[in-house]
């Protein structure tokens, strides 16, 4: 069996060689290899002998170890086969901790948190792939799982977008859409010298904390977010431009500009400038408009 702590250059290296383990460019592999960064995800997950913790991507390990210290249950969920014998040799010491097999994005969440958790709220840790970062995040945050927090690692860009607020190049649709469901706080930036191997970027560690309640009610709430995305359907163009040309493209244009200016909108205003608190008002004067349909896509 290796020593108890795999997340060092040596030991991660002897560990794949020994394996003949070969990295899988198509699932995003890095692994980890500097206890400090590990340290800062834990503690910034702040785990107890009661938290229970959900784990995307283990890898080899690294950090399962380091989270399997502290919670009374970590559940890893990883998607390729081949690491499942290394998982046994690293978490051998750490009985709390559990490896199953599959895709995160395939399953169904609410019959696995059902089938593995006891009906306490959870944490989720992951280092995410970055293909596939968005897709998890917002799998997860639209599941309705009992998730309490989630301390995420994903590329710099991606976690920028994400914590992003209003009148900044980075904000977003996805800004808003995580936004709706949790505060993004930035818990440190991660180098890519801290990898093996080394990706092509840098990476963030994000914490999100869930709201117990949304921020803003709307009585529609895919509508909401229908809103967001026509809103910055094109981010040069106004509001009122990508509103006509897309959701809205069914109302007559003056109907556009009135309901935006009872709203207190001008006409030229931006996307990028509303707040999400904006963006409710604006969901909810198009479900009150009782004359044309807008656009149902």
């Amino acid at each position: 069996m290796v020593e108890p702590w795999i997340a060092s250059p040596s030991q991660t290296k002897a560990m794949l060689a020994r394996h003949g383990f070969s990295f899988k460019k198509s699932l995003g592999q890095n692994f980890l290899i500097d206890p400090n960064i590990l340290q800062r995800i834990v503690e910034a997950a702040g785990l107890t002998p009661e938290t229970q913790v959900l784990e995307i991507g283990p890898g080899i390990g690294a950090l399962t170890q380091w989270l399997g210290k502290t919670a009374k249950k970590v559940l890893a969920v990883e998607i390729d086969s081949r690491l499942l014998p290394l998982l046994r040799e690293t978490l051998a010491p750490f009985p709390q901790v559990e490896v199953v097999h599959g895709d995160i994005l395939k399953l169904d969440l609410a019959d696995f948190y059902t089938a593995h958790f006891d009906g306490q709220p959870i944490t989720v840790v992951a280092n995410l792939p970055y293909y596939v970062t968005t897709s998890i995040i917002m799998r997860l945050l639209e599941s309705r799982i009992p998730i309490e927090l989630m301390v995420l690692m994903m590329q710099k860009e991606v976690a920028e977008r994400i914590a992003a607020q209003p009148n900044s190049k980075a904000y977003g649709s996805l800004s808003l859409a995580v936004q709706y469901y949790a505060k993004p706080q930035v818990v440190c930036k991660v180098p890519r010298t801290v990898f093996i191997p080394q990706p092509h970027v840098d990476s963030i560690v994000l914490r999100l904390d869930f709201h117990h309640e949304p921020p803003v009610r709307v009585t529609d709430e895919s509508l909401l977010f229908r809103v967001i995305r026509s809103a910055f359907r094109q981010r040069r163009k106004t509001l009122y431009n990508n509103l006509s040309a897309d959701l809205l493209n069914t109302w007559p244009k003056t109907e556009i500009m009135d309901m935006l200016a009872t709203l207190g909108l001008n006409e030229n205003v931006r996307a990028e400038m509303l707040t999400l608190k904006e963006f409710a008002r604006i969901a909810e004067a198009i479900s009150r408009h009782s004359s044309p349909t807008f656009t149902r896509n």
